[in-house]
């Protein structure tokens, strides 16, 4: 198993507490772009706990939720193996195990950045029908949007452990253009926001894999930094984050 996959194994919890979902609009995009309708077969690769899962199949869509951290992939069992149209499913994003010509769609949501983008793209056309679309969805925080916004950028420039080197930022417009090819892609901008009281805020932090776990020395100070930086922002017992939600699709041309 790779860092990639490895690196969120203990950020579980925090991951199901402080992660933002996606916003309504999305899946209403994903109907009106492509093609979305009960009955679509889906892989949502790089699913996780199942944050977008849960919108995919509440859609009525047949979800592949394709995951290789096998800790996140059990959150997701959890939380929604009782509903119709779920399969878990232990893959990657370049070797989903589903068959050929097999889905409809193929979404990854806060994930591509992890993936391998040459043997993905050729395993995704593998697995897509004629006609099928790709998603490539981020939301991503707006760092200018607020006060706390500019604050909270700054914690994590001074305690992350890694951050710009796996920041999905730098996911530009040339490694879009490679990985959907010919075909081109479309995009869209949707805003988004998350409002999280005290322990919410802190497990959105500790879900992020490039900043120090609960359990390591550093986290404390960390901590105590974003508690204060909470206190000063609140309003009511609580903060929002801004985000915007980015969608890139396409079809995978050969």
């Amino acid at each position: 198993m790779s860092d990639a996959t490895r690196r969120f194994s203990s950020r579980v919890a925090a991951y199901l507490r402080g992660r933002p979902a996606y916003p309504p609009a999305l899946l209403t995009l994903l109907q009106e772009q492509c093609g979305l309708r009960p009955g679509s077969v889906v892989a949502d690769i790089g699913a996780g706990t199942g944050l977008l899962t849960q919108g995919l199949l509440a859609a009525g869509a047949r979800v592949y939720a394709v995951e290789p951290n096998a800790a996140m992939r059990a959150a997701a069992e959890e939380l929604l193996g009782a509903l119709p149209g779920f399969h878990s499913v232990a893959g990657t994003a370049e070797d989903t195990g589903l068959p050929v010509c097999s889905v409809d769609l193929i979404t990854a949501a806060q994930a591509f950045h992890w993936f391998d983008p040459a043997p993905t793209r050729r395993e995704w056309q593998r697995i897509m029908r004629p006609n099928a679309w790709a998603v490539l969805i981020w939301n991503d925080r707006d760092d200018d949007a607020s006060p706390l916004m500019r604050a909270y950028e700054e914690l994590l420039q001074t305690w992350s452990i890694d951050y710009r080197q796996v920041d999905h930022r730098r996911i530009d417009a040339a490694a879009l253009t490679t990985f959907f090819g010919a075909g081109g892609f479309a995009q869209r901008q949707l805003p988004h926001q998350q409002r999280l009281d005290w322990e919410g805020l802190r497990a959105r932090l500790l879900s992020t894999s490039y900043v120090p776990p609960a359990d390591d020395p550093r986290a404390e100070p960390m901590l105590a930094a974003l508690r204060a930086l909470f206190e000063v922002h609140q309003q009511d017992g609580a903060v929002v984050l801004h985000y915007t939600t980015r969608v890139f699709w396409g079809r995978l041309r050969p």
